[in-house]
């Protein structure tokens, strides 16, 4: 009897000191906004992340945003899953070091059509600074209609020398110009010129170039 007591309340033991890890592994934001199975599946996608060093911000606001628009369970772990998929794309492409922040916007220039390697070729261009406003700038003009081809030359052709004011300012020139009429490609084209002319008569700016070689060149 002593025997089956002690063996009780070593396993309430054992399962006491699991609970907390357990618990852990649940992400109570979602509990609630999603069906427990589709809810379990996208607990495992966040371990792997977790397990990978990626940032699961991201990926739950990626399931929640999926919860509130009423998405079927099935296609919200789909979408977790590719999001996870593009955060390691984006951290192989970036470097060990990229900041949560970068990943996440580099994910989004993926999504938009950019490939590995030209988040390689913006890492490349852009040895030792921040890359998320360049990334984020990519798939905002992707999504405001400009083709992604073009979009990424752009992008590229001013990674060098244009700093994120720079391409805050082209992003909202161009969207400005769209919105006035202009046709998407044609936008970008006038504000890549303007804002490479700009740089190149900036004071101290002695290589007559903003660009360096170029992976694309923008569509016309």
């Amino acid at each position: 009897m002593r025997a089956r007591v002690g063996l009780v309340l070593l396993c309430m033991s054992a399962l006491g000191a699991l609970g907390p890890s357990i618990v852990g592994a649940q992400e109570p934001r979602l509990v609630g906004r999603l069906p427990d199975v589709a809810r379990m599946q996208v607990d495992s996608v966040l371990d792997v992340a977790r397990a990978a060093g990626l940032p699961t911000e991201p990926i739950v606001d990626r399931a929640l945003e999926g919860a509130v628009k009423g998405a079927p369970p099935a296609v919200i772990v789909s979408a977790v899953t590719r999001l996870t998929g593009e955060l390691r794309v984006a951290r192989e492409a970036f470097g060990e070091t990229a900041s949560s922040a970068e990943l996440t916007a580099g994910a989004s220039a993926l999504r938009a059509g950019a490939t590995s390697a030209d988040l390689g070729a913006l890492r490349t261009l852009r040895p030792g600074r921040p890359l998320t406003v360049a990334a984020a700038v990519l798939a905002d003009l992707v999504a405001v209609g400009v083709p992604a081809d073009t979009a990424v030359a752009a992008v590229l052709a001013l990674a060098r020398e244009a700093g994120d004011a720079e391409y805050v300012a082209f992003r909202r020139s161009v969207g400005r110009d769209i919105a006035l009429g202009a046709s998407p490609a044609a936008a970008l084209g006038v504000r890549l010129r303007a804002v490479t002319d700009l740089i190149t008569e900036a004071p101290g700016n002695e290589t007559g170039t903003t660009t360096g070689p170029r992976s694309r060149k923008p569509k016309p």
